[in-house]
């Protein structure tokens, strides 16, 4: 069984781009979007996977993913995507023994930078670098399933 145990965090300030180690832009859609698990597909480059995750709020997620064919994912996108695409960088930041994911999102998401950071158990303890800020594991405004009904522009406060 594939379980990830991940942590978000609201981004504060831009210390964390001199310690990016990669960069890659990515597209996502989902074929679904509702019930007990999303379907997505995400092109990250010359690479495409889909993605299976169960739903539910909190840290601790099924989760499955598979590379399939760029021109599968690029079709998937295009044909099957409910709603729109979400667009972001992410941006690979080491921090301590943890490699952290950071999501520059753009589009109608613009603004929002969101750290995760991917753990082994629930209770696990890593180090929270400054530009970490409130979390948000459990706020599903911040899950990229519900950017593409709610995205950032039209929150009122965050």
């Amino acid at each position: 069984m594939a379980i990830e145990i991940e942590r978000k965090f609201r981004v504060q300030g831009d210390g964390w781009r001199s310690d990016v180690i990669s960069s890659s832009p990515m597209r996502q859609g989902y074929l679904n979007n509702g019930g007990n698990t999303s379907l997505r597909v995400r092109i990250s480059g010359d690479r495409a996977n889909i993605n299976i995750k169960s739903g539910g709020i909190g840290i601790r997620r099924l989760e499955y993913e598979y590379e399939i064919p760029l021109q599968d994912g690029l079709e998937m996108l295009a044909e099957l995507a409910q709603g729109a695409l979400v667009e972001k960088t992410r941006h690979k930041v080491r921090c301590g023994n943890h490699i952290w994911d950071l999501d520059v999102f753009e589009g109608a998401n613009a603004g929002l930078v969101v750290a995760e950071v991917e753990l082994d158990a629930e209770d696990e303890v890593f180090h929270k670098p400054d530009w970490a800020g409130q979390e948000v594991s459990d706020d599903p405004r911040y899950y990229n399933v519900n950017l593409i009904e709610n995205p950032y522009c039209n929150w009122k406060t965050d």
